[in-house]
């Protein structure tokens, strides 16, 4: 039961109970006060020649006067008073029913503005706040709170996201200047075939450090939003992407299967070309000799590949950054695929999940924004 409805009932329930109180009271008084007279009641056409509360005999009445019993007259002016009163409270109870509705929710508007704002609230938009105004009451003291939380909480984003880029801006200058050493080492006449193993290995394990890097860098950019957007047709990255991918594929002895139509998406296209490199090369690197990669893009982009087998509990995580499977540690990954691409959707407003296939691999989903037009996933 919401809130409101809960109010509501209190509020109804406290009127019925003062009102059947107040009801019992008036009938214990009345009903003192009206207690049998004796002998009976004169009920006249016209007004006695005598004192109202003096006792006479039937003898001493005019004739077309009528005698009620004192008990009669006491029950029946204690059952109009009962059945007039309960309808009177009846009619009562609908109206601060209605009130009640009223009240409460003038009450609980600023819980409402509270619950929409959070609502609103992403890692990439905590600009929002609820900015309240009226007394400083208690609800007026919880919204200020919460918006001394988000300030915080934004400048924690920020320090962090900044943290991030700087740092691997800062890294990428000395890997290129030691991958530069080693290229000219390797380079020399007289360099032994140990030092060209060795060389070999250091060059593997620097590409791997700058795709790290790089990915890095990107998860930030993406984590901080879109700066500025344009109309980029999804379907002719897809289609370059595939084509970026051949030799890798070749090697791997993966073939593609694709299938898109036109497709027409706002945001960045470079970030978009990411994500969908980065959902290629995770179906090609994590596959098996002869396997497919399979690419739609109808009412959502999907690509399945035909890997060993995910276990369902083991997908979330794969989301996460530097989460694999303990059989993919020993790729060339970094890690950060699918973290990407969850990040670059989110960042154009979408979602990205993903399921095991039913004959071995993964089905990735990625629901973007068509044209500015939010398609169900």
């Amino acid at each position: 039961m919401r809130l409101r409805t809960r109010l509501t009932a209190w509020y109804a329930g406290v009127f019925l109970i003062a009102g059947i109180a107040l009801i019992g009271l008036n009938y214990f008084l009345l009903a003192e006060w009206l207690q049998p007279a004796i002998g009976g009641v004169a009920v006249a056409r016209q007004a006695l020649p005598y004192p109202t509360n003096e006792i006479l005999t039937v003898t001493e009445l005019p004739a077309d006067t009528t005698v009620l019993a004192g008990e009669q007259v006491q029950s029946d002016v204690l059952g109009r008073l009962l059945w007039q009163s309960v309808i009177a409270l009846v009619v009562a109870a609908i109206l601060a029913v209605w009130l009640g509705w009223v009240v409460a929710g003038r009450v609980l508007a600023p819980l409402h503005e509270i619950t929409t704002t959070a609502h609103r609230l992403e890692a990439t938009r905590l600009d929002q706040r609820i900015e309240l105004e009226g007394p400083p009451d208690e609800l007026k003291e919880l919204a200020d709170t919460f918006d001394g939380m988000l300030d915080r909480l934004a400048s924690s984003f920020d320090s962090q996201k900044r943290f991030v880029a700087n740092a691997s801006h800062e890294l990428r200058t000395p890997l290129a200047v030691q991958r530069t050493l080693i290229e000219v080492a390797l380079a020399a006449p007289d360099a032994t075939d140990e030092i060209r193993r060795l060389g070999a290995h250091l060059l593997d394990t620097n590409e791997r450090s700058e795709k790290l890097i790089d990915g890095l860098l990107l998860l930030a950019r993406s984590d901080r939003g879109l700066a500025a957007r344009e109309l980029v047709w999804l379907d002719e990255v897809i289609e370059d992407e595939v084509e970026s991918c051949a030799a890798l594929a070749a090697s791997k002895e993966v073939s593609f299967d694709v299938s898109v139509r036109p497709y027409l998406v706002e945001g960045d296209p470079v970030l978009l070309a990411q994500l969908v490199g980065n959902l290629l090369r995770n179906a090609v690197l994590y596959n098996k000799p002869g396997g497919t990669v399979t690419v739609r893009l109808d009412r959502e982009l999907v690509v399945t590949n035909t890997g060993p087998t995910v276990p369902a509990e083991a997908v979330p995580g794969l989301f996460e950054p530097f989460r694999r499977l303990r059989d993919r540690t020993g790729t060339a990954g970094s890690g950060l695929g699918l973290s990407i691409v969850r990040s670059v959707a989110k960042a154009h407003q979408g979602s990205a999940k993903a399921r095991p296939n039913g004959g071995g691999g993964l089905v990735v989903q990625v629901n973007l924004p068509e044209t500015g037009v939010r398609q169900p996933s």
